[in-house]
């Protein structure tokens, strides 16, 4: 075992203590279990990396990032590692999280019970396509990595 890693500690306790506003929303939503009691941690030193929400017993990260995540590399190299080490990663944008926040709180339970809500999603600025219907979050060809599209709404029947 190697040990505590003090260098990756740093970060995460720094991280904590300069969230964004988008990390602080969310946070005061998913903490102390009240997502079917499901329990996260933030800012999670993980494989070399800092996780922005984890809630261990059922393996999932939470990353809520800004617009310059787009088409980062790096992210998709940080994703794979995670989703070997058997981790679903899900990516939700700032303007998701300050704007649809209840959308996002639902699509998190959906993945923590197992399911997948149908959605109707909006343009997604990842692939340019245009409204429809469908199963959220689609296969990606970067395994189990969803991103989420900017305007998304949970499809009530």
């Amino acid at each position: 075992m190697r040990g505590r890693n003090e260098k990756m500690i740093r970060i995460a306790r720094k991280l904590r203590a300069n969230q964004t506003d988008a990390e602080t929303v969310l946070w005061n939503r998913i903490r102390s279990r009240q997502i079917d009691g499901h329990k996260f941690v933030r800012q999670q030193p993980i494989s070399g990396y800092v996780c922005d929400f984890v809630c261990r017993e059922r393996l999932l990260i939470i990353e809520v990032d800004g617009g310059q995540h787009s088409e980062s590399a790096s992210d998709a190299t940080r994703d794979r590692r995670l989703t070997e080490e058997d981790y679903k990663v899900l990516r939700f944008w700032n303007n998701d999280v300050l704007g649809n926040l209840e959308g996002v709180l639902s699509t998190i339970q959906a993945e923590l019970r197992g399911g997948s809500p149908l959605y109707l999603l909006g343009h997604d600025l990842c692939d340019g396509s245009d409204l429809r219907f469908g199963r959220w979050p689609p296969a990606k060809a970067r395994g189990d990595v969803a991103r989420f599209p900017l305007r998304l709404q949970p499809w009530v029947s």
